[in-house]
């Protein structure tokens, strides 16, 4: 019987890790072509990677929780046969044999052989036919090897190129040239890419927390899955970003009426109503109209502000899991109508954890809300590399006092929505951020004129 090492196929996206989540096989178990080994989670969307072959669990990598990186060993399978299947699922004829396993860890030294799958376009607990068209078998070295056979490698996997003086200035600088983006042909690292990096400010390495001792009453919870990734996008966005957030209140009388009416006439139609996120949506356009650099993502190694011409809007939805942020593409084009449909139908693909990686990807902007609990004010964290977010809170009537034309003064009943929108200060000025806000304030203020768009 031979042996053959599956390893973790390219996700896509510039995906190069994931961490491990569930487990769906263990040593021993006896499985068939295309049934689910394991939930890999990938930058907040969880997919399922099934297994290119029939045969026996010899021995699974890494625990759950662990992370796995793309073209590292999953899976070791004992396959039919005495040597190298060359022939299977179209796996290239000139494909070599990985050295074998340890005697100790793999049973019988038999050779092993290496393969990438196409992965399960599906989220989290739920399989289903893989996505494009990957082919089995071994992917070009300088793709596969993880150590850089002269130096390092760059996110993607391939070696980092740069000239011999390069790298030993960068030895001696102590700075990983992956991190670097070379100004050089083919992108190579030059010396002045090096130099440039060196003059930047760089940020106060942070001294190591203290690690709590639990007792035996406590009941310690590791961060995995969902809520590791969301950590990791705080420290993330508290690293980079300088924030200030600016509160006011905005009148809602007239949007509640236009929704009523329109959600009265979709109701005899038989369609589904509207929330108030597409007119939110909306709203926001007029703001990035005028001031566009709203609509933007910082790029942190060549300190540089990137405005989209494309405005790709992503929505905080709360799951059992976590925070996700799901993302509408090119919301310029789309009706409020639409945009109604769109956010119901991602908002419970997000709650039953059923969403694609493509829903997680390419925000501009991030729209948050509490929902019903949305309560007075909040402080929202900037969705970086994103320069601001925009918080919804709940729509309260308040006891509003009015100086009428002989000058007493009366008592009315508004009704008012509170929204909190913070901003990376490091490019958003104070009075920029305020006179954004005003701008969507201004068109959730006259909410027929959200309907010519």
């Amino acid at each position: 019987m031979a042996q053959f090492e599956f390893k973790l196929p390219d996700i896509g996206e510039g995906v190069v890790e994931g961490e491990i989540v569930k487990w769906l096989v263990k040593t021993g178990d006896d499985i068939i072509e295309d049934q689910p080994l394991v939930e890999v989670m990938t930058d907040k969307a969880t997919v399922t990677i099934p297994s290119p072959r029939r045969g026996k669990v010899v021995r699974t990598v890494g625990s759950e929780g662990e992370i796995a990186r793309v073209h590292g060993t999953l899976v070791v399978l004992e396959v039919g046969g005495t040597g190298p299947d060359t022939a299977s699922h179209g796996q290239p004829s000139n494909a070599q044999a990985a050295p074998s396993l340890p005697a100790s860890s793999a049973g019988q030294p038999a050779p092993l052989q290496t393969a990438h799958a196409p992965v399960a376009a599906t989220s989290a607990r739920a399989s289903g036919a893989a996505a494009g068209a990957g082919a089995y078998g071994h992917a070009p070295a300088a793709e596969v090897d993880a150590s850089g056979a002269n130096g390092q490698t760059n996110g993607d996997g391939r070696r980092v190129l740069a000239t011999p003086v390069t790298r030993k200035m960068a030895r001696e600088f102590g700075v990983d040239l992956s991190q670097l983006h070379g100004s050089g042909p083919q992108g190579r690292v030059m010396k002045a890419d090096l130099l440039a990096h060196q003059e930047r400010p760089q940020p106060a390495a942070r001294p190591a927390a203290p690690s709590p001792v639990p007792s035996e009453a406590d009941e310690v919870r590791p961060l995995r899955g969902l809520r590791k990734s969301i950590a990791k996008s705080m420290v993330q966005s508290h690293g980079f970003v300088v924030p200030f957030t600016f509160i006011e209140e905005c009148d809602t009388a007239r949007l509640t009426q236009l929704r009523e009416r329109l959600n009265g006439e979709l109701v005899k139609r038989g369609e589904a109503k509207l929330s108030y996120l597409p007119f939110i949506t909306k709203a926001l356009l007029h703001g990035f109209r005028k001031f566009p650099e709203l609509n933007a993502v910082m790029d942190e190694q060549k300190q540089a502000l990137i405005v989209r011409k494309e405005f790709n809007i992503g929505y905080g939805a709360a799951t059992d899991a976590g925070l996700t942020v799901f993302v509408i593409k090119d919301v310029a084009h789309k009706s409020v109508k639409v945009l109604g449909a769109e956010l119901e139908r991602l908002s419970k693909a997000a709650r039953e954890n059923k969403l694609q990686l493509s829903d997680f990807k390419g925000s501009t902007f991030t729209v948050t809300s509490l929902g019903r609990d949305g309560g007075l004010m909040a402080t929202p964290v900037v969705n970086h590399p994103e320069v601001a977010i925009l918080g919804i809170h709940k729509i309260k009537e308040w006891a509003k006092p009015v100086r009428n034309s002989d000058g007493s003064v009366s008592v009315e009943i508004a009704e008012r929505m509170n929204l909190s929108c913070s901003f990376d200060h490091r490019v958003i000025d104070g009075h920029i951020g305020a006179a954004f806000l005003y701008e969507v304030i201004r068109a959730l203020e006259a909410p027929e004129l959200l309907l010519i768009d």
